[in-house]
């Protein structure tokens, strides 16, 4: 009898999986000619994220296209400050602002409505889980607590996240307080859209790469193992995936000081390191974006380091950060295609 789970849950149970499934950051994008036309539709980046129609339709654009094992949620990590009324916005050639957020601030969130606010998001879960193929996992996703705070205390991104790490020393206490409530609401988000639909969700810390060896487990690791602790409680047999870009050495021990099922990779781990990770279970990435903007053999020769190193281990295929808009939709295809290609 064959084994009907989607691959990418089977990969998150411990099991190995040739050849791996397959899925890209931010796979519903820019990249994508389809993408583009619909997001003239809707009008501001918000609205494409909290308008449904929409919204199942950009997730939908790559599977249609890629057949890729999963589709990921199409939303952004910055709708958790949006419900907690910081005033986000999205302007063309400049990214994400909002309003900064001070130590006095911290302390009049009001945190009441939040998932009323992100009910937009759940419904788009159920759609695409009634849409989307049998066999296709559905991922949803949240920012890790340290990203979402650094946005919210520049109100915006810098190079480094300066200001975060400098309001961190001078304000212990109201970052804490800061990341413990991110932690516990992003928590409900999760828990919303496992029992929206989503098969596993994907926690984003972007900026954990900035953060020392004492800052990362203050930032990074405990706010995102409350996260999960949390999750699991409420739903015992969630399968999650933690993805802390830029951690290098740190990830060593990142899984089981979080309880993450899986560890995501971005594209500066070396394999050999990647592959003592995958000795205490799956992980996940992790191509340069870049390859997939160059072709040929830059591209092939990369994804057949990943596949002969981690393949033959539990491995979810992936980038090692999102694709970029200047990706060529058919260097895509070729990626999917020599990745699904592959025996060991």
């Amino acid at each position: 009898m064959s084994d009907t789970r989607r691959t990418i849950m089977r990969v998150l149970e411990g099991e190995t999986v040739a050849p791996p499934p397959i899925w890209l950051m931010r796979q519903a994008g820019r990249y994508l000619p389809e993408y583009r036309q619909t997001r003239a539709k809707a009008g501001s980046f918000l609205d494409l994220c909290y308008t449904p129609d929409y919204a199942v339709e950009v997730t939908l654009q790559p599977i249609r296209r890629y057949g890729f094992d999963a589709a990921i949620l199409f939303s952004d990590i910055l709708v958790i400050p949006d419900a907690l009324k910081r005033n986000v916005r999205f302007t063309e050639g400049h990214g994400p602002e909002m309003d900064p957020i001070d130590a006095d601030g911290i302390g009049m969130l009001d945190t009441d409505r939040v998932l009323e606010h992100l009910g937009p998001v759940l419904e788009t879960v159920q759609r695409l889980r009634r849409e989307l193929p049998a066999e296709t996992t559905l991922l949803g996703f949240c920012g890790a607590p340290w990203t979402v705070a650094t946005y919210m205390i520049a109100g915006r991104g810098t190079p480094d996240q300066a200001p975060a790490r400098l309001f961190a020393y001078k304000y212990p206490k109201a970052f804490e307080a800061l990341l413990m409530l991110l932690a516990d609401i992003s928590a409900d988000y999760l828990v919303a859209q496992i029992d929206a639909g989503a098969d596993a969700v994907q926690i984003f810390d972007s900026w954990a790469g900035v953060l020392g060896e004492r800052e990362f487990a203050a930032f990074a690791v405990k706010p995102v193992a409350r996260m999960i602790g949390a999750i699991r409680k409420r739903r015992p047999n969630a399968r999650i995936i933690a993805f802390a870009k830029g951690a290098g050495y740190l990830l060593k021990d990142y899984r089981k000081k979080t309880d993450a099922d899986a560890i995501g990779l971005d594209w500066s781990v070396p394999l050999d390191f990647a592959a003592e990770l995958q000795k205490d279970g799956p992980v996940q990435g992790n191509l340069d974006p870049m390859r997939v903007v160059a072709g040929g053999v830059a591209l092939e020769d990369g994804i057949d380091d990943i596949l002969q190193r981690l393949g033959n281990g539990p491995l979810i295929f992936n980038l090692g950060h999102g694709i970029t808009p200047q990706a060529d939709p058919e260097n895509v295809r070729l990626l999917v295609e020599r990745v699904r290609g592959w025996r060991s």
